[in-house]
C-alpha cells in the first residue's frame, strides 16, 4: 500500500509542476468558467493554449490525467476564450474509450458541460482540443457534484 501512495504523490507533484503558465486572461476565464459550472464544488482546471493543426494531420490537444473516485459524480465544463479561432471541446476517456464529451459528433451539437457518475476508481484522461484543429485558448473545469 505504501508504494501506491508514494506513486500517487509523485504523480500529483508532477502535474502541479508541469502545469503551463498563462496570462491573466486565462485566470479570468478560469474563474468565469468555474462560476458557470453551477452549484458544484470546483476541483481542478485544465488550461489549453493550442496552435492550429497541420492540414491532414491529427488536431493538437492538451492531455491531462486524473484519478477519479468510485461513487462520485463529477461535472466537466469547457470555456473557450473570446479571441480563439476554434471552439473548444473537452473529452473524457477511460483508457481508450470515450465516456463523455462536450461535443456530439453525430449531431454536431456543443454542450457547455456534462456530468459523469464514476463507477470505478481509476485514472481517467481529459483531452482539450479545438474543432477542425483550429488554434485557441480554453480552460476545462472539473467539479464535484455529489457522492453517490
Amino acid at each position: 500500500m505504501r508504494p501506491y501512495i508514494k506513486t500517487i504523490f509523485i504523480f500529483a507533484l508532477f502535474l502541479a509542476l508541469a502545469r503551463p503558465a498563462f496570462s491573466q486572461d486565462i485566470s479570468e476565464l478560469t474563474a468565469q468558467c468555474a462560476a458557470s459550472a453551477g452549484d458544484v464544488t470546483y476541483l481542478k482546471d485544465f488550461p489549453a493554449k493550442l496552435d492550429a493543426g497541420t492540414p491532414g494531420g491529427k488536431p493538437p490537444s492538451a492531455k491531462y490525467s486524473m484519478l477519479l473516485s468510485k461513487n462520485t459524480a463529477y461535472r466537466f465544463t469547457i470555456c473557450t476564450a473570446p479571441d480563439s479561432e476554434g471552439e473548444a471541446i473537452l473529452d473524457l476517456y477511460d483508457m481508450n474509450i470515450l465516456i463523455g464529451s462536450t461535443y456530439n459528433k453525430a449531431t454536431g451539437k456543443d454542450y457547455p458541460s456534462f456530468d459523469f457518475k464514476c463507477q470505478k476508481t481509476a485514472v481517467y484522461h481529459i483531452f482539450v482540443s479545438f474543432k477542425e484543429g483550429k488554434a485557441g485558448n480554453a480552460v476545462g473545469i472539473m467539479s464535484f457534484v455529489e457522492k453517490l
